[in-house]
């Protein structure tokens, strides 16, 4: 079975668009997208540095737009579920056929504006946790004040609060984490900082007209796959401002009988998880189109047991 996955936010390098750009249609699609949320996607994919592309507000939809562009190219895939990280889980609503693309693009632009309003509040950030168990990282995360945002399996848990709260977590490390990472992102995404943010997406929501997803969805609250529409929005609005469970995720596709992953650009994180918590798993990354073809084989040996 075939599960086809979408990175989230921290994913983007500058100029990680350039090469997608080539292919027909994929500039004019972009400038359509451009277009309709008031944002250059192909400048900020192709031109702007990595402190630019940090935005919040420009990094949610340009990972979006390039999900789409780069799953687009794959031509016709059949999955047995998609799931995507945090801002991916929009890349995924669309992929199942919940969202048309230009209500996705629609829809994490103001996702990005509400989150980086709600980050501009309090000096926030996020730092990943390498190594280490649950059981003794999570108590101590609770000690420093910090949330666990992104629980992702494969001995990554990634922490969010205030600055000094992180600081403090940098000299003062849980038993057995061999590492503490600062991540390239805005704010202490997926926790209470983000509450305002929410109440943004809600509005946002009720202009939406959700279909229910054409294949299995698999969401990031608690992995359980959602066969409602409505449900998918409901839970893509309250996610920002709760953690991400890809721990949950990757044990949904276990049990769902998984052979294969393939993550759209920009790949890399995601497919770094599954190899790790998903040994025996075939898995691909689509970093440029030289990667396409070699997708394409992968999905058509896998996708005929989805």
């Amino acid at each position: 079975m075939l599960v086809l996955v979408a990175p989230g936010q921290g994913a983007q390098t500058p100029g990680f668009l350039t090469p997608w750009l080539e292919l027909d249609g994929a500039a004019d699609r972009l400038a359509a997208w451009s277009d309709a949320i008031g944002l250059d996607l192909a400048h900020y994919g192709t031109q702007a540095d990595a402190d630019a592309i940090r935005d919040t507000a420009v990094a949610q939809p340009l990972l979006v737009a390039a999900g789409l562009l780069s799953a687009s190219a794959l031509g016709e895939v059949a999955p047995g579920a998609v799931a995507g990280h945090s801002v991916g889980e929009i890349t995924a609503a669309a992929l199942a056929g919940v969202l048309d693309d230009s209500a996705a693009l629609q829809l994490v632009r103001k996702r990005g504006l509400a989150m980086a309003d709600a980050a501009a509040i309090t000096q926030t950030g996020m730092s990943a946790l390498l190594g280490g168990e649950p059981d003794t990282v999570l108590p101590h995360l609770e000690k420093l004040g910090l949330t666990p945002a992104n629980v992702n399996g494969a001995g990554q848990i990634v922490a969010a609060g205030t600055m000094e709260q992180l600081a403090a977590l940098a000299e003062d490390k849980p038993e057995g984490t061999r590492r503490v990472v600062p991540l390239k992102v805005a704010g202490a995404f997926h926790t209470e900082h983000m509450g305002p943010a929410v109440a943004v997406l809600d509005e946002a929501a009720k202009e939406l007209s959700p279909a229910d997803p054409k294949v299995r969805y698999v969401s990031n609250k608690d992995g359980a796959a959602v066969d409602s529409g409505a449900e998918v929005i409901a839970r893509l609005v309250g996610q920002v401002a709760n953690p991400v469970r890809w721990d949950l995720c990757m044990e949904t596709f276990k049990e769902l009988g998984v052979t294969a992953l393939v993550e759209i650009c920009p790949g890399g994180t995601l497919t770094g998880l599954a190899k790790r918590a998903l040994p025996g798993v075939k898995t691909l990354a689509l970093k440029t189109p030289d990667d396409l073809d070699a997708a394409r084989a992968l999905i058509a040996e896998h996708s005929q047991t989805a």
